[in-house]
C-alpha cells in the first residue's frame, strides 16, 4: 500500500462480555485472553462493517435474566443473537455474513470438568445452525489462549497464541 493509500488503524478493545460493532474502516476489533471463552467475529463483506464478541458462558441458567448489553454479552446465545441482530438492524442481510470463531480451549487441561470451552462452540454452532448460518473459519480448542483481531475495512482476522499468528 503506498503511504496516500496508507489508513491510520484505530484499536478498539473487546473487553469479556461486551460486543463492539463497527462500520469505521481503519477500525481494528481485539479481545484478548480467549481461553474457554470464545470471540466471535461477524463481518458483513458488502456493507464493510462488523462486529467482535468475547462470550464467557455457553447460556444462561434457566430463569436468569438477560437484562443489559454486559448480562447479554455473557453469553453466546443470548450475546451471539444481539450481535447479529444490531448487523440485521443496520441493513445486513445474512448470506453477506463471514463468522468466525476462535477460543473454546480447555486451559486448565483436565481441571475443567464442565469443559466450558468445548459447550461455548457447541452453543455457537447450535445457534448459527438454526439461523442457517455457516462458520467460515474456527481456531477452538487445545490448551493455548489466543487473541483475536478483526479489521472492519478488509474482515481479516489475525490470530495470536504463544509465539504463533496467523490470518483465518
Amino acid at each position: 500500500m503506498g503511504s496516500s493509500e496508507a489508513v491510520s488503524r484505530v484499536l478498539k478493545v473487546v473487553p469479556i462480555s461486551v460486543a463492539v460493532v463497527s462500520a469505521a474502516p481503519e477500525d481494528v476489533l481485539v479481545t484478548f485472553s480467549l481461553g474457554s471463552c470464545v470471540g466471535v467475529s461477524i463481518w458483513d463483506r458488502v456493507h464493510r462493517r462488523g462486529g467482535l464478541i468475547h462470550c464467557m458462558l455457553p447460556t444462561a441458567k434457566v430463569g436468569h435474566t438477560t437484562s443489559g448489553a454486559v448480562e447479554v454479552s455473557k453469553y453466546v446465545d443470548s450475546g451471539v443473537s444481539q450481535l447479529l441482530q444490531d448487523l440485521y438492524d443496520l441493513g445486513s442481510r445474512p448470506e453477506s455474513l463471514e463468522i468466525k470463531v476462535v477460543g473454546g480451549a480447555s486451559p486448565l487441561k483436565n481441571v475443567d470438568g464442565l469443559r466450558i470451552g468445548d459447550r461455548n462452540v457447541a452453543m455457537l454452532r447450535k445457534l448459527l445452525w438454526k439461523n442457517g448460518l455457516l462458520l467460515a473459519a474456527e481456531r477452538v480448542g487445545g490448551t493455548e489462549a489466543r487473541t483475536m483481531w478483526l479489521e472492519i475495512g478488509s474482515g481479516r482476522v489475525l490470530i495470536r497464541s504463544g509465539n504463533h499468528e496467523e490470518t483465518i
